[in-house]
């Protein structure tokens, strides 16, 4: 026969199972199970993707992924329309210099004003078209596929291969690049370390053609668009219309007071060439305002050494170091003279002409690859 405590230790423990299954007072168990689940994806999906790389900006890249990928496919194919659309309106601005500017310098202006307007803008043409060209057929530059004893600073996470200092990714072009800028539309390519001095004086050339036709134009868009008011002016008076501006409302033509004179009647040539004018003087002062800015800007980071991409990175490091008491030094800057002449590829004094004012395909300073950097500049790095 068991004894009374064989029968107490039985109970004690059947009443601990039962309060062990039993949920507590105003808690729910489908809420518990909801949360065990909860903290089991959440531990599985840290298990799977979690590293020390992970921040709010890798989780937002990935949601909006997506958008990413349609904006990258829809600028790959929207750039051979940039291009030719380029090569159109650049063409149409030669076209009506050719046909109705230069036939006005050669009857009104003096002989040397002649010889400079055809020596400077033949040449300003000459190097516009050169460095596009060289700009978009040239490549930017490719770090190697394979394994080298190249120095790295970086592994890529979509090409998954080790990046050369100043080396990006480029989404659309789906590589990375050589001290990549940016990727440019208009060339429909990348701007990198091979090409990246095309593309700055292709922008400085067009710069400065656009101010040029400009300034070059300015009393021929006056006449033109004087000519063109004028002549809507007396056509609105022809037809009985109301003209704003004019004070009174004219019934027929046959009315008009004896004193006011109509403006002699263009033919319909000398009517297309004054539209033409206007056309010409709006489209290059309008791209010289656009694209002087983009101009400026691209010789400040020039100057400091820089490009477009470490222009961002630089600045979140210097804001990051100065919350630390320490200043930020880019190991990539020369001074502005030694910027200039190592972007340009100026190794003597000649070369700021044969390099610089007249067309050359001379390779830039370095592969790309490799940057000397001075050793008080080491502790830094702008990649």
């Amino acid at each position: 026969m068991r004894s009374w405590r064989w029968f107490l230790s039985r109970v004690m423990r059947l009443f601990l199972r039962w309060f062990r299954l039993c949920p507590r007072r105003g808690r729910r168990k489908r809420p518990s199970r909801l949360r065990d689940l909860w903290h089991y994806w959440r531990v599985l999906l840290k298990s799977l993707y979690y590293n020390v790389l992970t921040n709010s900006d890798t989780a937002l890249d990935c949601v909006f992924e997506p958008i990413y990928w349609l904006v990258d496919n829809m600028t790959r194919w929207f750039g051979v329309v940039f291009v030719s659309l380029v090569i159109v309106l650049t063409s149409s601005v030669v076209i009506i210099v050719y046909l109705c500017v230069l036939p006005i310098i050669f009857s009104t202006y003096p002989v040397h004003w002649i010889l400079w307007h055809l020596c400077y803008g033949h040449w300003n043409l000459l190097m516009l078209v050169y460095h596009y060209y060289k700009a978009t057929t040239t490549y930017p530059g490719f770090p190697p596929q394979e394994k080298t004893d190249i120095p790295t600073v970086t592994l890529c996470k979509k090409c998954i291969v080790p990046k050369p200092a100043r080396t990006h990714h480029c989404s659309i072009c789906s590589r990375c690049i050589l001290k990549m800028d940016h990727h440019c539309p208009w060339l429909n390519n990348c701007v990198g370390h091979f090409n990246h001095r095309y593309f700055f004086s292709f922008c400085l050339f067009m710069t400065m053609a656009c101010i040029y036709c400009s300034i070059s134009a300015k009393d021929m868009f006056l006449d033109a668009y004087n000519a063109i008011e004028s002549g809507r002016y007396w056509d609105g008076h022809s037809q009985g219309e109301a003209v704003p501006g004019a004070g009174l409302i004219y019934i027929s033509f046959s009315h008009q007071s004896s004193y006011q004179t109509p403006p002699p009647a263009f033919t319909r040539q000398e009517r297309m060439v004054h539209k033409s004018l206007v056309y010409l003087w709006v489209l290059t002062s309008s791209v010289a305002v656009a694209l002087g800015g983009l101009t400026l800007w691209h010789a400040m980071l020039i100057s400091r050494g820089e490009t477009s991409v470490e222009r961002h990175i630089n600045r979140k490091e210097r804001k990051r170091l100065r919350l630390k008491g320490k200043v930020f030094r880019n190991p990539y800057h020369r001074g502005k003279i030694n910027n200039w002449k190592i972007f340009f590829g100026v190794e003597k004094q000649s070369d700021w002409l044969t390099r610089v004012l007249l067309p050359s395909g001379h390779l830039p300073h370095g592969d790309g690859l490799t940057w000397d950097c001075p050793s008080h500049r080491s502790n830094t790095m702008a990649i």
